[in-house]
């Protein structure tokens, strides 16, 4: 095979690793909030909005440290390790108790930051500056699959129930468990990449360093602390560039959707009692809608590659005029106290008659904004930061899981409008920040005469 070939197998290896498992974790954070209010247990006390603030806030501080773990483990363990932190987290909830569950989130918060940190280093030395742009599509496509599964499955499952039971909570449980660890055992199946024929001596010099830090069996403590601190430094040193900073509003942007999305609208939706029994089950319906825009998303802007030689700009217009769009009909069809509502429900009603149709809409157009976002934001920080793939992609965790946490405490106290008007605000400067960015890159690319990418 190829190196080129080889490389392309290993995106898709890695992104059907990730589907596997976010099919777990991504179904295991949409209904959470809900199994936890009809988990009937006095010696239990979570919540699923604070559980999912704690991951993502350790998340945050552990990209300071995932750099390190990556270079000296290597991605392939890395990614497989965490994976069974995933794991035990979806595990827990086969039969909760309050430490566990608090205890487990801070564990698969750490286990995050090195999981999505390896995630960007095997994508970037995978990729060449022609191919980045189609693999992260490629990696987006196949992962956002998970939400269509998953969700389906709980469509199926919890169709005309209106309380959970504990036999519906373990069942489902189990089955995420064990999907999840395939997807951290299909790992090893990818192979370490091979250099072109004729390699730039950037690509040469980052395709030697990776594979050694991956392949090296035994390594003295002394050089194991020097990588360790090295990839520390460089993380700090990228945060404080001029292109990251510019970039980071609308990665922060992209944190406040991800919890919108994958953990509030869901809850919104099941807590809404004007759209009859099937609300609770509405939760898996609307999460298969969030995926199945993931994937075209991903699919018209990554695989086919077509808009790239528009530059990344109008693709994350579309998505900010999208989420616009969509914030709107949620603001008319969803009531305000949803997101905070007991287990019976909300009896209100928002500004138009509660419509699934429109709220299932709503969730297409999440899911197809939130990949417009994505594969533009891992396409040009895979760009810029070619050479510095592991830290860079650690910072950009680093601020998509500050504001994910923060996004998910706030949920436990504001009603939805306010939610709403948040993003509206974030992704406004979002987005122009990101056409500054893209700029810069645009202006760099002339200047050193590069293919158009």
């Amino acid at each position: 095979m190829s190196p080129e070939g080889k490389s392309l197998l290993n995106i898709i290896i890695l992104g059907f690793g990730f589907m596997f498992m976010f099919t777990a974790f991504q179904t295991c954070g949409n209904i959470e909030q809900t199994v936890i209010k009809s988990f009937n247990s006095s010696e239990f006390h979570g919540s699923g909005y604070t559980s999912m603030s704690i991951i993502y806030g350790v998340f945050s501080t552990s990209n300071l440290i995932a750099p390190s773990v990556v270079a000296v483990v290597g991605p392939q363990l890395s990614m497989f390790f965490s994976g069974l932190f995933y794991s035990g987290y979806i595990a827990m909830f086969i039969h909760p108790f309050t430490w566990s569950f608090y205890t487990a989130s801070v564990l698969v918060g750490i286990a995050a930051a090195v999981l999505w940190t390896a995630q960007g280093n095997l994508l970037t030395i995978n990729s060449t500056d022609s191919t980045i742009g189609r693999n992260s599509g490629i990696f987006w496509a196949l992962l956002q699959f998970s939400l269509f599964f998953g969700n389906l499955y709980i469509y199926f499952a919890w169709h005309g129930k209106i309380h959970i039971s504990d036999k519906d909570r373990q069942t489902v449980f189990i089955s995420l468990t064990v999907i999840s660890l395939v997807g951290s055992f299909l790992f090893f199946l990818i192979q370490r990449p091979e250099p072109e024929s004729t390699p730039s001596e950037a690509s040469e010099s980052l395709l030697q360093t990776e594979t050694s830090e991956s392949s090296s069996v035994v390594v003295a403590p002394q050089g194991l602390c020097t990588q360790a601190l090295e990839a520390f430094k460089k993380a700090i040193q990228l945060s404080i560039t001029k292109e990251m900073l510019l970039l980071s509003i609308s990665i922060a942007y992209t944190g406040l959707e991800l919890t919108f999305y994958s953990g509030v609208y869901g809850t919104c939706i099941g807590a809404m009692t004007l759209f009859g029994e099937d609300a609770k089950s509405l939760i898996g319906l609307s999460g298969i809608f969030i995926g199945i825009g993931e994937i075209l998303g991903g699919g018209i802007f990554g695989m086919l590659n077509k808009v790239n030689r528009f530059g990344r700009n109008p693709v994350v217009l579309l998505g900010l005029l999208t989420h616009y769009v969509a914030f709107y009909l949620i603001f008319l069809n969803i009531a305000s106290d949803a997101p905070i509502a007991p287990e019976e429900g909300t009896h209100l009603q928002a500004f138009i008659t509660p419509s699934v149709q429109v709220a299932l809409l709503c969730s297409f157009l999440l899911g197809f904004g939130d990949s417009c976002f994505n594969t533009q934001l891992l396409s040009i920080v895979g760009y810029i930061f070619r050479e510095d793939s592991a830290p860079a992609f650690a910072v950009f965790k680093f601020i998509q899981s500050i504001m994910a946490a923060l996004a998910f405490l706030y949920s436990n106290y504001l009603v939805l409008h306010w939610q709403l008007l948040i993003m509206v605000v974030v992704g406004f400067l979002g987005t122009l920040t990101f056409f500054t960015a893209e700029w810069v890159v645009m202006c760099r690319r002339r200047d050193s005469d590069y293919d158009s990418i």
